[in-house]
């Protein structure tokens, strides 16, 4: 008889907080460098960092849907609609970010040149596919990052709901 899982197995623990702190952080990171001045000191760097991390979360998103896909994890606790919402929500999220990093990387080299993964190896660039390409792609980018930040938020309250008003098991199995 197969064995219920009743929490997250460690490894998709890490992906989860590790993905909620970048995501986050990028947020963040994003809206401070948009800020900078040519003079700053992290007009540059800034970026550099916000892509290599953004493209690194890239991967780990990868490796976390598939290790989503091809793991067994606990039941969604709730009502039939919470569940729904859950399951609505947590594709949302994978959807978006996906959206997300094509729109950073249409940014990143719609001139053409490569993204610097840290100074350890570079994306290459495609160039432009339309007039105004870094333009477009970073009002979009911006939208997709607030709307996943605003999911992302409704996740964290929603988990919280379970934990202090329903008082299940939702917040502790991803503990």
């Amino acid at each position: 008889m197969p064995r219920t899982v009743t929490q997250y197995n460690m490894l998709a623990k890490v992906f989860h907080w590790s993905s909620a702190l970048l995501i986050f952080g990028l947020f963040f990171l994003g809206l401070w460098m948009v800020e900078l001045t040519y003079y700053s000191e992290w007009y540059k760097l800034a970026p550099h960092w916000h892509k290599s991390v953004g493209l690194c979360l890239f991967a780990v998103t990868i490796f976390r849907l598939i290790w989503k896909i091809t793991t067994k994890t606990p039941a969604i606790e709730g009502q039939r609609w919470e569940k729904i919402a859950a399951k609505l929500v947590h594709r949302a999220l994978y959807i978006l970010l996906f959206a997300l990093f094509i729109s950073g990387y249409m940014i990143s080299t719609a001139d053409g040149r490569s993204v610097e993964i840290f100074n350890w190896f570079s994306i290459p660039g495609l160039g432009s596919f339309f007039e105004n390409q870094e333009d477009i792609a970073g009002v979009i980018h911006f939208y997709l990052a607030c709307t996943i930040i605003g999911l992302a938020t409704l996740h964290i309250l929603a988990a919280l709901k379970h934990h202090f008003i329903n008082k299940d098991n939702t917040l502790s199995k991803m503990l």
